[in-house]
């Protein structure tokens, strides 16, 4: 797959991102998680720069050993089950590199951008998590995520190379193998869709800044179709609710379960079966945490 973004240049750029990087970095690994969908991996896999391991939540489609016998120097974990998310906690553990980049089976990043993340992570050492700019689809149009976190709502710590944010795209993050390990990493229970809010409330809560820098991109190729959007809202809308009651005020609680309610009522239902779960589990942000989520 070519790059067509090769003369599209990343916005707002800190004057060290000029200087020429090697693209490639021992220091990181990039995990990919997959399910069933073979023919994305074949055009995104030789795109990557740094090692990869590959985690195939119980693929059906042959992904697992066609991608061995295609590219033989990725390491390929296969689950027995499909843990959504959470496969890439198994990545990041199987990691021998201190910092870790994401990347779904439909994206990849671009050159230069691990390399420049590992220096980051080097020169920076409260930096938990930097999330990049992502440029969409054969047209590099950019994600609207990006534009929201550069506008910088929650500022920049004092000293952190770029802007604090509390939520981020999964496939467009690398993280300090360290601090990701620290927190848990990806909560199981969630499984998919949304399950970046509590990693980014726990690892904000531990110390570690997390921080946008444009300089850092990922292409990303997502396809609309075949996709199941009633049930995505459903697990968004479960997400949000679990991930206030195991974090958030009683207040935010009772709102965001209101708000279950009108707009997905089998929402409610999934949250109770998980009720004496999430609350053995609760624990309330710190003042200074729960101030930055409240504003966003």
């Amino acid at each position: 797959m070519k790059d067509p973004s090769q003369a599209a240049e990343p916005v707002n750029d800190p004057a060290w991102a000029a200087e020429p990087v090697n693209p490639e970095s021992s220091r990181v690994t990039v995990v990919v998680a997959t399910r069933d969908r073979r023919d994305r991996l074949f055009e995104t896999l030789p795109e990557h720069r740094a090692p990869v391991i590959l985690v195939d939540n119980a693929s059906t489609d042959g992904s697992p050993a066609a991608v061995t016998e295609a590219f033989p120097a990725i390491e390929v974990v296969r689950l027995g089950e499909n843990r959504g998310a959470a496969a890439r906690n198994e990545g990041v553990r199987r990691a021998g590199t201190p910092y870790v980049a994401f990347a779904d089976d439909d994206s990849y990043w671009t050159e230069g951008s691990l390399a420049r993340a590992a220096a980051l992570f080097d020169a920076y050492p409260r930096l938990g998590l930097v999330t990049a700019q992502v440029l969409v689809g054969p047209s590099a149009r950019p994600d609207p995520v990006s534009a929201a976190q550069a506008a910088a709502p929650l500022g920049a710590p004092v000293g952190a190379p770029g802007p604090a944010v509390l939520g981020f795209l999964s496939c467009a993050v690398v993280v300090r193998r360290e601090a990701f390990l620290q927190v848990g990493g990806f909560e199981p229970k969630l499984f998919v869709y949304g399950e970046e809010a509590l990693l980014a409330m726990d690892m904000t809560t531990a110390g570690w800044w997390l921080c946008y820098v444009p300089s850092l991109v990922v292409r990303h190729f997502p396809r609309p179709a075949g996709r199941d959007g009633t049930t995505r809202d459903r697990i968004e809308a479960r997400n949000r609710l679990l991930t206030a009651v195991l974090r958030r005020p009683t207040g935010v609680v009772v709102r965001t379960a209101a708000a279950t309610l009108r707009e997905s009522p089998p929402a409610l239902w999934d949250v109770a079966r998980s009720l004496r779960w999430a609350l053995r589990h609760r624990r309330p942000l710190p003042p200074s945490t729960e101030a930055a989520v409240a504003r966003l």
